[in-house]
């Protein structure tokens, strides 16, 4: 869920430019090889670049950046260069829909890296689906994105052009759940949410899971996204004898809403998922956050033998800000879409149609690659094959992996 500038590199584009398509143009683009020629393809991203989500965002903005980048020294699709155009959503579904739309009327937009927020993608897939425009999520999480409203019982695909490498709140939530009940030992436990469609869906995946395991839910409440005090919940929390805090939701109010329960007197961990993974939380919560927990997509990046490179690359690439939680899904979503620019171009002799967009969205279905954060592919529903999961701990003021691994059924 956060940098400021773009830096515009660009590699020497290979002789024998493509020709001008709708949907790609002839040089003359400032900061792309202008009077070069070739083709330049442009990849939108979509995230909240100002507000209080926004270091997740910018780490959006820029990890995409730099996969156009790496793609453009190496000459990967031979006579295309590729840019980034980043949009600011702000977290709000009006303004994601805007920039859908605006996306969309750019002809060289060929895939769009985005949003963070669940119920900002929402208001953005019908747009690119009616104009065949791929969009790949490194971040949502929300089952019902690509499975449908009644994924529990019947899972329809909704859109062809959308798919995401993070795993799902069907999994995140469960895997959650299991973790404290059966790791930490934890057997009562006060759920609370933000009543968004990314909190309210994972709060209702990982109570599910914990009551079949014989949990017990103590108290259950809903918050006001803009809310700040959380006094009178606090208070409930600390009554209801519950020890373990689940929340559904974000950062900005769940570091808050852990520093006002211990306030309270209850001493006990606030546990949340990839929405709350950043610095920022333990920032907001205070001294007291050592021992709360979250839950977030696939491996530590640092850990993976795939990501030194990314994480090298993008040290010397001398962003602002860190690559933030969902760095190097968003570098893996923006390659696929590079992934499948180069098959269409491929498989149409070196240029791009001028049906681009449909193909590269068809041609998305099948990509398969060793990216960042694992293999990288996907299922008929559009979702990530990598269905890993880490529970991270504050320590020492610090998130620290705990355990990573995957929800067991």
């Amino acid at each position: 869920m956060r940098q400021r500038s773009l830096i515009a590199i660009t590699a020497a584009l290979a002789a024998g430019a493509l020709t001008l398509t709708a949907c790609g143009s002839r040089g003359g683009d400032k900061g792309s090889d202008s009077g070069k020629g070739g083709t330049t393809v442009t990849i939108g991203v979509d995230a909240p670049l100002t507000g209080d989500l926004s270091a997740l965002g910018l780490g959006i903005k820029n990890s995409a950046d730099l996969a156009a980048k790496t793609a453009n020294k190496k000459n990967y699709v031979k006579g295309v260069t590729f840019k980034v155009e980043a949009r600011d959503d702000q977290a709000q579904p009006s303004s994601g829909q805007q920039n859908a739309t605006a996306l969309v009327a750019d002809k060289n937009v060929l895939g769009v890296v985005g949003p963070l927020n669940s119920s900002v993608a929402e208001s953005m897939q019908k747009v690119f689906d009616d104009a065949k425009l791929v969009e790949v999520s490194p971040a949502n999480t929300g089952p019902a994105l690509t499975q449908g409203p009644d994924w529990r019982t019947k899972k329809v695909r909704q859109f062809k052009s959308y798919f995401r490498t993070a795993t799902t709140d069907a999994i995140q939530g469960p895997f959650a759940a299991q973790y404290l009940y059966n790791d930490a030992k934890k057997k009562k436990v006060f759920v609370i949410d933000d009543k968004k469609t990314y909190g309210a869906g994972l709060a209702g995946t990982f109570t599910d899971e914990f009551k079949k395991l014989g949990g017990k839910i103590v108290g259950t409440e809903h918050i006001n996204p803009d809310a700040k005090d959380f006094s009178a919940i606090a208070t409930e929390v600390k009554k209801s004898g519950a020890d373990v805090v689940y929340y559904g939701g974000e950062y900005p109010q769940a570091g808050p809403l852990s520093k006002q329960i211990k306030a309270a007197g209850a001493k006990i961990p606030l546990v949340g998922g990839d929405g709350i993974y950043d610095p920022t939380f333990i920032k907001l919560a205070g001294a007291d956050s050592t021992g709360d927990l979250a839950t977030s997509v696939g491996a530590p990046v640092e850990s993976l033998p795939s990501a030194k490179q990314f994480v090298a690359d993008y040290k010397a690439a001398g962003y602002k800000d860190e690559y933030a939680a969902y760095g190097g899904y968003s570098y893996d979503s923006a390659w696929a879409i590079i992934e499948a620019v180069k098959k269409v171009v491929d498989d149409n002799g070196g240029k791009l149609p001028d049906d681009a967009r449909a193909k590269v969205t068809a041609a998305m279905q099948n990509v398969s690659f060793d990216g960042v954060t694992g293999k990288v592919s996907f299922d008929e529903f559009g979702d990530a094959t990598n269905k890993q999961l880490t529970v991270y701990a504050v320590k020492n003021g610090a998130w620290a992996a705990e355990k990573s691994g995957t929800y067991t059924g």
